[in-house]
């Protein structure tokens, strides 16, 4: 069975996740790909689309970043408004509700990130869409989930839109106007429920918009 990402989609699944996990809202470190791809660049704006329970944007905002978080899911923002309580940096931080399918920022940011984000749109799409939130000379960090045939990402088949190749990522980008920086794809394993393996190929796509 297939499913969509819808907010009520969500709110069960961060419903679900107070139980720890992968994925969960249990308190888990930010993808270990963010401080690679970010360590360089000096503080400024940053949006998290899609910021789940929030560690990649608490991440951020400790380092010195004014950090925009936007989800569907009050049930997430929550608990990631209580985890940046003790962040050391919560005035860094503005979590917003919103559907990241129709919802658009009043102002380009410095970076726009996103950490295995799926929304109620096709993947490639919701790339192109955030793609346009970058600044001139700005950053955009996409990691995303690449989903093989039988996987059962967030307990279910997820539909094939949801899936992204870097090389699928890239190819939308005008040379013209953006700088690839990393295009890779690694296969990484988690600790989940039980202690059972949890296998997670990444995407990771870092570009540069060009001045």
């Amino acid at each position: 069975m297939t499913h969509g990402f819808d907010r009520d989609y969500w709110e069960r699944h961060w419903q679900q996740g107070r139980a720890g996990g992968p994925g969960s809202l249990g308190g888990n470190p930010p993808n270990p790909y963010l401080a690679r791809e970010t360590g360089g660049l000096a503080p400024g704006t940053a949006l998290d689309a899609g910021c789940g329970s929030g560690a990649e944007a608490i991440w951020l905002a400790s380092r010195g970043w004014h950090v925009t978080a936007a989800d569907i899911s009050p049930r997430a923002l929550a608990h990631a408004a209580e985890r940046a309580a003790t962040s050391g940096a919560p005035e860094r931080l503005r979590w917003v509700e919103a559907d990241l399918a129709v919802w658009r920022p009043d102002a380009p940011f410095d970076l726009v990130m996103t950490h295995y984000a799926h929304p109620a749109m096709p993947q490639l799409e919701f790339y192109d869409r955030i793609a346009g939130w970058v600044a001139p000379g700005g950053t955009l960090l996409i990691v995303g989930h690449l989903h093989t045939p039988g996987s059962t990402g967030h307990g279910r088949r997820p539909p094939a839109e949801a899936s992204a190749t870097s090389a699928a990522v890239t190819a939308r980008m005008d040379a013209g106007e953006w700088e690839i920086v990393t295009a890779e794809e690694h296969l990484r394993t988690l600790t989940g429920h039980g202690g059972r393996t949890v296998p997670l190929h990444d995407v990771v796509v870092r570009a540069t918009r060009r001045r």
